[in-house]
């Protein structure tokens, strides 16, 4: 029941399940930022202002990473709190949380909330998709908690119980959910470990459970077998597996003698720092090399990275590995003359290559006229301002150095990409679009010129 021009309305507003993951989101995001606003949550007890509360509550939920102040130094040990529990509620994303909620409760999951996780989970059907849940809850669980363990080893003699733990802790949680907060202080991330064998494994093997999917790592358990495991989640694998190899070479290739990141190390930290700078732009945002420091061809192609990001039904964001693997596939189809784009014996449907050539369009569209408002707006190299955008849309944390530095409009503009980043871009044009009805006329066919 609703209230207009005096008069009482009970007409129930039904909303799409895109249109209730967005809602969902923002509520998360509101209530984060109101709670961060709190004196009680920064070590200065003040307010950081509404407007960098809501950034640090978006990236938070996000699992983006960017921060306007430290995390480290700024935040009381509420306020870390505070962000950590976002963390895992963005990482596991709106619906899933919910679900759990409903799970502890004993309420029964309707239909029309099943659809929601659907949407949410990127499933194609609804069977299953309670159980998929409780799956991932399980599986985070676990995961999360033999992070900690392992990063205890090195953080509590290095901390002292208490803080050691708390910190192996947030970084486990951050690192599963590719989120990139760091509580080490002074914006330096985990540049100090650049070499320690024990915490770069295990933050990457963290980031890489967390950007395959849940989805993938059920297929996995469940089969066991390379030849029982979905199409998906082979494809997720061969281009995850893909895109860390090729992509630590050609960091190493292009980064071995500056003297500045990877040349005063030894050959293992080359190596180490190398691997774990091709997994964490996709989308975890760690970094363990200097960022403004690397070559400018070095951050390009991080840039691609942070695009492409992770898999579908994951804590990380990017256009998805998948959608980057059927677009080339597509087009090597295309070159060969194929009229149907296949892989291992399977041919990909049109709906799914339409979907990803939108998502691609969308995304590239919105990056191009966010880069070109904040070169407006803000004081910066053109390549500080486009690495920040592709960072924040890519939901990766990775900066040159411009996110605290950044004026009001350019912090709200961060947001709304870091937002769309996590929701998805089709699934916020889908939220915000109006139902076509479906066409009763097809119109005959006729060629134009294209290329």
């Amino acid at each position: 029941m609703f209230y207009i021009k005096g008069k009482f309305y009970n007409k129930k507003i039904h909303l799409k399940p895109t249109q209730i993951l967005t809602l969902g989101f923002a509520i998360t995001i509101l209530v984060g930022a109101l709670l961060l606003n709190h004196p009680a949550a920064t070590t200065l007890n003040k307010s950081p202002g509404f407007i960098n509360a809501l950034f640090t509550a978006t990236s938070a939920i996000c699992v983006t990473g960017l921060t306007v102040v430290d995390t480290g130094t700024y935040w009381s040990m509420l306020g870390k709190t505070v962000i950590l529990i976002l963390i895992q509620i963005g990482g596991l994303g709106f619906m899933t949380t919910a679900t759990m909620v409903f799970l502890l409760l004993g309420k029964k999951i309707t239909l029309r909330e099943r659809l929601v996780i659907q949407e949410a989970l990127n499933q194609f059907s609804i069977s299953g998709v309670v159980r998929l849940v409780r799956y991932i809850l399980l599986l985070t669980m676990i995961i999360e908690a033999f992070g900690a363990v392992f990063l205890s080893f090195r953080f509590i003699p290095q901390y002292g119980i208490s803080k050691g733990a708390f910190y192996s802790v947030f970084h486990s949680v951050s690192a599963f959910n590719n989120a990139g907060f760091d509580i080490m202080g002074d914006f330096k991330s985990l540049t100090q470990y650049n070499e320690d064998i024990l915490v770069n494994i295990v933050i990457m093997s963290l980031i890489i459970l967390g950007g395959l999917g849940f989805s993938v790592l059920v297929d996995i358990i469940n089969n066991k077998s390379w030849n029982k495991i979905s199409l998906h989640s082979k494809l997720v694998i061969f281009l995850t597996s893909t895109l860390i190899v090729v992509g630590s070479i050609i960091i190493f290739i292009l980064e071995f003698n500056n003297p500045e990141t990877l040349e005063p190390l030894s050959f293992s930290g080359q190596f180490i720092s190398s691997l774990f700078h091709a997994v964490s732009p996709r989308t975890a945002g760690f970094n363990t090399l200097p960022t403004d420091k690397l070559r400018h061809a070095t951050q390009f192609f991080t840039m691609i990275l942070m695009f492409i990001g992770g898999s579908p039904a994951s804590t990380a964001g990017g256009i998805k590995t998948t959608t980057f693997g059927v677009l080339l596939l597509t087009v090597w189809s295309t070159v060969k003359g194929q009229e149907e784009t296949v892989i291992y014996k399977r041919t990909i449907p049109t709906t799914i290559i339409f979907k990803s050539l939108a998502i691609i369009s969308i995304s590239l569209i919105l990056i191009s006229i966010m880069t070109l408002i904040l070169t407006i707006t803000e004081k910066a190299e053109f390549m500080a301002i486009i690495f920040e955008v592709f960072s924040a849309f890519g939901t990766v944390g990775l900066s040159l150095g411009l996110t605290h530095e950044l004026t009001i409009l350019g912090k709200i503009l961060i947001i709304i990409l870091m937002f769309t980043g996590r929701v998805g871009p089709l699934t916020l044009t889908l939220a915000f679009s109006i139902r076509a009805k479906k066409a009763k006329i097809k119109y005959p066919e006729e060629k134009i010129l294209v290329g």
